[in-house]
């Protein structure tokens, strides 16, 4: 069926060990007689003659000479929307835009230059130049007022901060870094997602996050460097930026790719079935570069997420990365215990195994030989995480500055009694 209206742009990508852009291919989104959003995405001749062109993702938009056509996810291919705002990243977005109604193209053109991996949109053929200018970790306070304002339209407060003030906030960085207020900061060592506390969080989620990044390490993860500032007496979490690189002249830039998009899944309730460690595990083992030494860490950090309570684990909380040609898990990020919870049960956010998300020891060993885990080895990593987990989370914690009164609070999430409760089906 011909489509009544179209608009697209062009996909600019930065490759492997370069700080500037490239034109890689037209990306156009139709609505059809049916109102069905089509998306198409073309690469460009030029680009696919280049001896260094590197395919944008490892699963949708191989390098070929073809036409690539999607009619899922509001017809926008998975890892161009990895690339595109996050929900609090369209919330600044159309406080600057001054609308709510804005289209998927808008959001891809609208978001910043910083965004997740190594992607960029635009309306001409040939990119701009790179960002050089970013916020600087001196400007979190007046982020953090910023932050607030735009907060409180949630709670129908009075909209203080001007359109100069949400661009400033509008360095959204990472598309896979939830609902939670953020910016992108810089100081000497490179770039930072900015990672504020509310004024009606229940306990202080910097400090706590911080603490679960560190506790996840002590369990033989892999995640990404943290740290705490504190900024008018407001902490904020600082999570480096481990998909871009500090060089001379600016940042090199890794593809990046959601496990949304690994496992050709959306948000909706309809794709909830492929919300899934297993199949999740079968498409890293497919793309991964290093498929068994990956496959070992999904496993740990399913069961990590179950020791901690991360119920809120949705595969945009877990991507690949390529820094180089090839494709590896990229460390660990997003991990918070999620409160309150049941005492008896508690379901994680992807399909654990055989019991589906029950966050059970069994259920974990169920399915470990898709993660090319040999029964004993996998009960042994149960074992070895549940025990670090429980006796050294409150250690770790206090060691970085989380109150009694937060320990007290979110102490029932971990190492739960219902972790060894028999396997139920679902």
């Amino acid at each position: 069926m011909t489509s009544d209206r179209s608009d697209g742009c062009f996909v600019y990508i930065t490759l492997p060990g370069s700080t500037h852009p490239v034109t890689a291919g037209r990306f156009e989104l139709s609505v059809d007689r049916r109102g069905t959003p089509i998306g198409r995405f073309v690469y460009g001749r030029r680009y696919l003659a280049r001896a260094d062109a590197v395919p944008i993702d490892p699963v949708e938009l191989r390098l070929a000479d073809r036409t690539y056509e999607t009619a899922a996810q509001k017809g926008v291919f998975g890892a161009l929307r990895d690339a595109g705002p996050d929900y609090w990243g369209r919330r600044v977005i159309e406080r600057h835009a001054g609308k709510a109604e804005l289209s998927e193209l808008d959001y891809l053109l609208l978001s910043p230059d910083d965004r997740a991996g190594a992607l960029g949109f635009g309306r001409n053929t040939d990119p701009p130049a790179p960002l050089l200018a970013f916020n600087r970790t001196l400007d979190l306070k007046k982020l953090q007022e910023i932050a607030d304002q735009v907060a409180d339209a949630d709670r129908d407060g009075p909209r203080h901060e001007t359109a100069i003030q949400v661009q400033e906030l509008l360095l959204v960085g990472t598309s896979m870094g939830g609902a939670r207020p953020k910016a992108v900061v810089e100081d000497e060592d490179g770039l930072w997602l900015a990672k504020f506390n509310r004024p009606d969080d229940k306990w202080n989620h910097a400090r706590v996050e911080h603490a679960m990044l560190g506790l996840a390490r002590s369990c033989g993860m892999t995640t990404a460097e943290s740290r705490v500032v504190s900024v008018a007496d407001r902490d904020v979490l600082l999570v480096k930026r481990f998909d871009r690189h500090k060089v001379h002249d600016g940042y090199t830039r890794a593809r990046m790719v959601s496990a949304l998009t690994l496992l050709r899944a959306d948000d909706t309730q309809q794709s909830r079935e492929r919300w899934s460690y297993l199949l999740l595990v079968e498409e890293l083992r497919r793309a991964s570069a290093s498929a068994a030494q990956d496959a070992t860490e999904l496993f740990r950090r399913m069961c990590f997420n179950a020791l901690i309570s991360n119920t809120d684990d949705h595969p945009r909380n877990h991507a690949l990365l390529a820094t180089g040609l090839h494709w590896r898990l990229s460390p660990a990020y997003d991990l918070t215990p999620s409160m309150p919870v049941s005492i008896e049960r508690r379901d994680l956010a992807l399909t654990v195994g055989d019991a589906g998300r029950f966050a059970s020891a069994e259920n974990l060993l169920s399915q470990c030989a898709r993660f090319l885990l040999e029964r004993d080895q996998a009960r042994a990593i149960v074992d070895e995480m549940e025990g670090e987990v429980a006796s050294l989370w409150y250690e770790v914690a206090r060691r970085v500055g989380v109150t009694e009164r937060d320990c007290a609070t979110i102490a029932p999430a971990f190492a739960y009694s219902g972790f060894r409760l028999p396997m139920r089906s679902t």
